[in-house]
């Protein structure tokens, strides 16, 4: 079993998935099927037994450790045509998707403003941080992408970000519209007056032209949204960075519904603009509010009208 568990960690990676963490669980669980002598196609005893051996094992990891069998077992399934497929019901993951914080307008450019009036640690802090926000809001990259941009991978003539070698190992082209392609012209201008900073090789920069560190930038957003007072409109405690993401993809949908934009086509553009490895993950980020409700209401309301002068 661990041949063909190996075999297939290298088939999915060649599509781009890393499965560090997920290629380890699933060679334990191939380990214990070859010590305890399984022979034959994978059963769902078998990997219910693996997958619950340990009484120390919460509720949820028993459900991720299943899920990751799960993906071996249909790819053999596939190959093979024997084997079972568990279902994922057979242990509840107890894991629910939580409300994120949707951003309004006014509380972007509260955002960038409170940004742009913090204190000069260093004489380009508070440019820094007005920029990187901005950016985050108006693009809607992972943290990770934004703070890792070098200057070679921001094309200020033509207004085009490079996302290199990130999440799944994919890059891409992400434009920008060109009043955020002016900000970050301005903010690279007085980036270059700084001498600490002129010859770093990041585009955002923080203390003597070092590279930003997630954990700073995370921690200063959070003191702009304590400051301002602000409250999560979600589940979650309060408002996260990462929210930013979610915002812009909501914008992006509503945007696409006051235009009478085919919704069903462009989602597709939007996966690819966010980086995703399919649609269903852009699905994930787009959150019910009010504004999206309501046109999704006017819309289905035509529909039936239209169906009912058809009838």
């Amino acid at each position: 079993m661990v041949v063909r568990a190996r075999k297939y960690l290298i088939y999915r990676r060649s599509l781009g998935f890393e499965l560090e963490t997920s290629g380890i669980v699933l060679l334990e669980f191939a380990r214990f099927a070859d010590g305890i002598g399984h022979e034959g196609p994978l059963t769902t005893e078998l990997m219910l037994r693996w997958v619950t051996q340990s009484e120390e094992h919460s509720t949820r990891y028993r459900a991720a450790r299943l899920s990751i069998v799960r993906g071996f077992a249909r790819h053999l399934a596939v190959q093979d045509g024997r084997g079972d497929v568990p279902d994922m019901r057979l242990l509840a993951s107890g894991f629910r998707r939580q409300q994120p914080h949707i951003y309004t307008e006014r509380q972007l450019g509260e955002l960038i403003a409170a940004a742009a009036r913090l204190s000069p640690v260093y004489p380009l802090r508070p440019h820094t941080y007005a920029a990187l926000f901005g950016l985050l809001a108006s693009t809607g990259l992972r943290v990770s992408e934004a703070i890792t941009l070098r200057r070679r991978d921001v094309d200020l003539g033509t207004g085009l970000l490079i996302i290199r070698e990130t999440k799944f190992r994919k890059s891409r082209l992400v434009p920008m519209h060109t009043t955020v392609g002016q900000a970050m012209r301005c903010f690279a201008t007085r980036r270059d007056r700084d001498p600490d900073t002129r010859l770093a090789e990041s585009f955002f920069v923080g203390a003597h032209g070092k590279p930003l560190p997630y954990s700073t930038v995370r921690c200063t957003f959070r003191r702009i949204c304590a400051r301002l007072g602000w409250r999560s409109n979600g589940t979650l405690p309060r408002p996260r960075i990462h929210d930013l993401r979610h915002s812009f993809a909501c914008r992006r949908l509503l945007r696409w519904y006051r235009d009478g934009v085919d919704v069903n086509q462009a989602i597709a553009a939007l996966s690819t603009y966010l980086g995703h490895a399919k649609v269903t993950d852009t699905y994930w980020y787009l959150s019910g509010t009010g504004e999206l409700l309501s046109f999704v209401c006017e819309r289905f309301e035509r529909f039936v009208s239209t169906a009912r002068r058809a009838s």
